[in-house]
């Protein structure tokens, strides 16, 4: 009976909380309450649980994001690509980065070429917070 009131509390709390997670605790104690009614000891029942709510993780969370289509924690630099700036500190490959001016804010940068500032550019990729950045 515990197995099932755990299943229902974590199914409740996934409905008011979603993306919480708790929906795999509840596969895992529905797991747990079916190897109970079939009469097994709590430490199959502890293995069952933990051996489901894995399975659930491992296989059905891929598939419910992608179905979801959560893109995750947005990026500052998206916006960016495409856009136009000018190069503040001088951009040198030896180095690995400069600076670039891009809408106002002041960026880490680096390029193919080394690029002197006072260069136009254009941003044309970001890898995390540093703009890739071709002459404009």
């Amino acid at each position: 009976m515990a197995w099932v009131i755990l299943g229902v509390i974590a199914a409740v709390v996934e409905v008011s909380i979603p993306h919480f997670g708790l929906i795999f605790v509840s596969v895992g104690a529905a797991a747990a309450a079916i190897a109970a009614g079939a009469g097994f000891g709590f430490p199959i029942q502890i293995l069952v649980f933990v051996v489901a709510l894995g399975a659930s993780l491992g296989f059905l969370r891929p598939r419910m994001m992608s179905r979801l289509g959560s893109r995750g924690v947005p990026s500052r630099t998206e916006p960016l690509i495409g856009r136009e700036g000018v190069v503040t500190t001088d951009i040198e490959t030896t180095v690995g980065a400069g600076r670039v001016n891009v809408g106002g804010e002041d960026w880490a940068a680096r390029a193919q070429a080394p690029l002197p500032a006072g260069t136009r550019i254009r941003v044309v990729a970001a890898d995390g917070i540093v703009l890739e950045v071709v002459p404009a």
